[in-house]
């Protein structure tokens, strides 16, 4: 099947009789009639379901459509795409360890990285997306466990090279993981050009209309962990809390990295997606197809607008000719990047401020990819733990507007911005 046709119909196929929607699965446990086999769903010898802190139907068939959407082998939903992020990562580094990160990633990723993590021993190397060869080399370190980057990064949109870190990466003996949220599987797909892990808020384009929060984690299945046993135990050595299962060697590349991160992290974390949750992520995948091509369509058009006022200090959109990733976004994304357009209003962040204020269409919100068009300030928002500095590394100004176009009218939207800049 092709792509616009997994969208709708990937993950769940009804037999004779049954619900033609995807059942919702609303409860926490399930019934068996003997402890036996109850238990040989604990040892993994059996598939199935016990508890939905782990798994649950709705959930798995959601995943399998995501799955399906990147060409993977494996995948799993989490409750949210920082959980996504976090489980990938700590899935194969721990205390310890070290992990190379693009500098230009959304401010809640660089904050889990460079804070939270750092405090549970994970040390990270951050480096500019456009960094040199040499600069790229120097970052790795003996005890380097994976590369970590975005397609797309959040607000900056820096187009990742996907291909040259996966090449970097795998030299190195180890995987790269990307997160993909913004350009979703209908505008680039990871794995075709190296990437071993890939990561989503599912929050954003996918589910579509603000309605879930959500994350995934989709493996490729081609990493091979035992080639490089040394690095990752904790896939190629017995899991004494699971009698002893090495999930390397008993699911094979396919299966090994979700499968640990399914019944080890979720199982001790816990960062349980809804069934609920999962049903209406599943509505939005069934038109994503469609609202990425409406929401690549308005921000052309609006950042082409925005390059051509007086009051606009410069636009940041992969789309434009102009923009310096153009090229890089024409080899990974030829149909198109996103609906996010980051531009600098003159002035710096008051005048910034005031045209956000002075907003009618677009709303001032703490989201983005959404089927309404809303706006940001992300220096004082969701950057605003960084400091000068590490911002300047991230690509976010103090004069930065991160406007995620929805699936208004352009014409509308432009007009928005329009009387929005005549009163700064």
């Amino acid at each position: 099947m092709r792509i616009e046709t997994k969208c709708v119909q990937s993950g769940y196929t009804p037999g004779n009789g049954e619900p033609r929607q995807i059942p919702i699965v609303q409860s926490t446990t399930f019934k068996y009639a003997t402890s036996e086999a109850m238990g040989r769903l604990f040892d993994l010898e059996d598939s199935g379901y016990f508890y939905s802190r782990l798994q649950n139907p709705t959930c798995d068939a959601v995943a399998a459509k995501i799955c399906d959407l990147e060409g993977g082998t494996a995948a799993m939903l989490t409750s949210s795409g920082q959980s996504a992020n976090f489980y990938a990562v700590f899935n194969i580094a721990g205390n310890g360890d070290h992990v190379v990160s693009s500098a230009s990633i959304y401010g809640g990723t660089y904050n889990l990285f460079a804070v939270t993590m750092k405090r549970m021993g994970v040390d990270f190397t951050f480096i500019s997306p456009d960094c040199t060869d040499a600069e790229l080399e120097a970052a790795f370190r003996p005890n380097t466990k994976a590369v970590f980057g975005e397609t797309i990064a959040n607000p900056a949109l820096t187009v990742f090279d996907v291909e040259r870190f996966a090449n970097a990466a795998h030299a190195h003996g180890v995987p790269l993981i990307v997160d993909n949220t913004f350009a979703t599987p209908i505008n680039c797909r990871p794995f075709e050009w190296g990437a071993d892990i890939v990561t989503h808020s599912t929050t954003k384009y996918m589910d579509g209309h603000g309605a879930a929060v959500g994350g995934a984690i989709v493996d490729a299945g081609r990493f091979d962990w035992l080639a490089h046993a040394d690095k990752f135990p904790g896939l190629t050595t017995p899991d004494e809390s699971y009698h002893g299962v090495t999930y390397a060697e008993k699911f094979g590349l396919g299966g090994a990295f979700i499968t640990k991160c399914t019944v080890q992290l979720m199982r001790d974390f816990g960062s349980t997606p809804s069934p609920q949750s999962a049903f209406m992520l599943n509505l939005g995948l069934e038109s994503l197809h469609v609202r990425m091509e409406r929401h690549c369509e308005n921000a052309l058009k609006v950042a082409q607008y925005l390059e051509q006022h007086d009051k606009i200090a410069w636009v940041n959109y992969p789309g434009l000719e102009s923009s310096p990733y153009h090229a890089r976004a024409q080899k990974y994304m030829p149909k198109g990047t996103c609906g996010v357009v980051s531009f600098g209003v003159k002035g710096g962040r008051e005048a910034a401020s005031r045209f956000m204020q002075n907003l009618r269409i677009a709303a001032i919100e703490t989201h983005v990819a959404d089927a309404r068009t809303c706006c940001l300030h992300p220096a004082s928002t969701t950057h605003r733990q960084m400091n000068d500095a590490e911002l300047v590394a991230a690509g976010v100004s103090g004069d930065l507007v991160r406007l995620s176009c929805g699936l208004e009218s352009a014409e509308d939207l432009i007009e928005d911005i329009a009387q929005a800049l005549e009163q700064i």
